[in-house]
């Protein structure tokens, strides 16, 4: 097991958008068979010709519409100035005007779809790019994932579910919001077997689909980042109660005032009366100033910034359209289409809706609009149509979206590594086992793998051996396998079995200055919560607690921390807990019930001839029984400190 490194022991063509603008996705049919690298660079490379190709065209049309549009001024303006003679030379012009003036908005209209795919395309490509990053592991050129869970957590932060070299940045994190919160939250809690035999399905079926999954990706980053609280309010608002449905007056208003206005002030141009149109005015500043707070609450909630949620639209749709043979998919599939109308059509109403309600941000023309026709009133009332009809439905669209998000992520790992292989949950096992496992965060030629058995209760895995030689990362390894196991994804390991575990790690303690806990309070903090979920589990309260322990109780003296530490060990075998202890302490099972409940290993070294840390080899490789070296004397003196000074 490779202690080095950021895990180290040191530490389809769908149609596209809400217009309905057909957009082309580079390898529509998936490529023969071939490595995941050079599948992603084939894609990457499609992608880059195409957005290269789009650019060319954008750049053509930039110049075409330059000059059709000075041409269109230049023959207004001689029909205009009296330069051509009266008559057909005038009305010639005004008719090539007018001509050059469709022309115009035809090309401008094209402009705009060829500039969509030239940004669709790029964003194809970088999502190639960045699934081929994925498998060297080069953190530096992944986003981040935008995601936090509590600083409690059971394991979280221990095993790198989450940061810049993690578990969430080997799977992508998700490519959109509900997506990133779903694969987290399958990361954070496991599911039980069943759920995980499912998903295991839905994510063989999705790895062998490239262009589904970089098209989900690319939908995302075309999204940008969403902020969870403000799609919250979103979901919010659609299952709230409407409050302008109900009051007659306003919705009565914005008729009658448009009809209003149009009668006094024609009546006024003819002479017929004075300033009668006044009156609609101060009817139309009444109903607005009464109204004003509850009309910005409601479309302040479907205000996201710069956020994109049209994309998650297209999304949406893809994925409805996506024909699949798993039931789970086939199942989510089918559920888009439920409700009052299919969730693509419903979305891009909703989104249409959005973008009209955004002419408030222009005050020029929203200041006329509400005076005149009670706009807001207006575009209130049909966003309160589309609630009354689909607003119950929302969560589940956007559930949908986050949980074929999350399988994409997690076949994406399985694409990207065939030689891992599915676990397998077995309730009626006593005991984890795996064939050649090893650390998921590590790249492949840096990864050594190691047969692990934890288990059956009443015993637990020991494993000792030098300083840097591997033992926390053979727990790591453990431990993010499980992680991934749980959440229905592939595992670095040729075989890996278990029952349903509920996963508890102790490695990276940390004091806190501002809560006043010292380092070993906060291991016996950790400790504690260990042991009671163990005892919990005991009593029947859930799954058998699977706990990690790295060099436990260090914070303290030799003497008592031997003491303490078998004690801990003892509780959790009486608990009928299974579990893995890291030490340096060669004498920590020396007591004899200790000795005979421990499967001992160890991981060793070679110091070869020379000076410095290079002379020193490690491989990595578990071998049966208890260390007898050590090498923290050398290590210092390695350094250039002499232990005998």
């Amino acid at each position: 097991m490779n202690a080095g490194g950021a895990a180290g022991e040191g530490r389809t063509a769908h149609e596209g958008g809400t217009g309905g603008t057909a957009r082309r996705d580079v390898a529509a049919a998936a490529p023969p068979p071939t490595s995941p690298r050079e599948t992603y660079r084939t894609l990457a490379a499609e992608a880059r010709a195409a957005a290269e190709a789009a650019s060319a065209a954008s750049v053509s049309l930039a110049r075409a519409r330059l000059v059709v549009f000075l041409a269109g001024v230049a023959a207004f303006t001689a029909a205009r100035a009296g330069w051509l003679a009266e008559g057909t030379g005038a009305r010639a012009a005004d008719l090539f005007a007018l001509a050059a003036f469709v022309t115009f908005v035809l090309l401008v209209r094209r402009h705009g779809r060829v500039r969509a795919e030239e940004a669709w395309q790029t964003e194809l490509a970088a999502a190639a790019r960045e699934a081929e990053a994925r498998l060297d592991r080069c953190w530096a050129a992944l986003p981040p994932v935008d995601a936090s869970l509590p600083t409690d957590h059971p394991y979280a932060d221990d095993l790198d579910v989450l940061g810049t070299a993690s578990l969430a940045a080997l799977l992508g994190g998700g490519a959109t919001r509900p997506g990133t919160d779903t694969l987290v939250g399958w990361l954070a809690r496991p599911a039980p077997p069943e759920v995980v035999r499912a998903r295991q399905g839905a994510v063989r079926e999705l790895a062998d689909d490239p262009p589904f999954r970089l098209a989900l990706l690319a939908e995302g980053r075309l999204a940008r980042p969403v902020p969870g609280p403000q799609l919250e309010r979103l979901v919010a608002w659609a299952e709230s109660a409407p409050w302008l449905t109900p009051r007659r007056a306003p919705r009565l208003a914005a008729r009658l005032v448009p009809l209003a206005w149009a009668v006094t002030i024609t009546l006024h141009v003819q002479g017929a009366v004075g300033y009668l149109w006044i009156a609609p005015l101060l009817a139309a500043l009444a109903v607005l100033r009464t109204h004003a707070g509850r009309v910005r609450d409601t479309l302040d909630r479907l205000t996201w910034g710069d956020a994109d949620l049209r994309r998650y639209q297209s999304a949406i749709a893809r994925i409805a359209a996506r024909p699949s043979d798993d039931p789970t998919l086939r199942a989510l599939a089918d559920g888009l289409a439920e409700g009052g109308e299919p969730a693509p059509r419903g979305l891009a109403r909703l989104f249409r809706l959005v973008e009209v309600s955004d002419v408030r941000f222009n005050g020029n023309l929203h200041v006329p609009l509400n005076l005149l026709l009670l706009w807001d009133v207006w575009v209130v009332e049909a966003l309160e149509r589309w609630q009354a009809r689909n607003g119950r439905h929302l969560r589940r669209w956007l559930d949908t979206l986050g949980e074929v998000d999350a399988l994409a992520a997690l076949a994406g790992l399985a694409h990207a590594h065939p030689d891992w292989a599915f676990p397998r949950f077995d309730e009626a096992a006593d005991r984890l086992s795996a064939e050649a496992i090893g650390h998921p965060l590590l790249p492949d030629d840096r990864c050594v793998r190691n047969d692990v058995h934890v288990g059956p209760a009443g015993r637990f895995l020991l494993v000792t051996g030098s300083n840097m030689s591997g033992k926390s990362t053979l727990l790591r390894a453990i431990g993010a396998n499980v992680v991934l196991a749980g959440a229905g994804g592939p595992v670095c390991a040729r075989e890996l079995s278990l029952p349903p575990v509920d996963l508890h790690t102790s490695m990276r303690v940390r004091d806190s200055l501002a809560e006043g806990v010292s380092y070993f309070m906060a291991e016996l903090q950790r400790l504690k919560r260990i042991v009671d979920a163990a005892r919990l589990a005991q009593r029947g309260g859930g799954p058998t607690v699977l706990y990690l322990l790295d060099e436990i109780l260090q914070g303290t003296n030799t003497a008592e921390r031997q003491v303490a530490a078998r004690r801990v060990i003892r509780i959790l075998l009486g608990a009928h807990a299974i579990g893995a202890v890291t030490t340096h302490d060669l004498q920590l099972a020396d007591a004899e019930d200790l000795r005979a409940a421990a499967d001992a290993v160890h991981f060793g070294e070679h110091i070869g001839p020379g000076e410095g840390l290079d002379a020193i080899r490690f491989d990595y490789t578990l071998h049966p029984g208890i260390a007898r070296s050590t090498n923290a004397l050398e290590l210092l003196r390695r350094v250039g400190i002499d232990p005998a000074d």
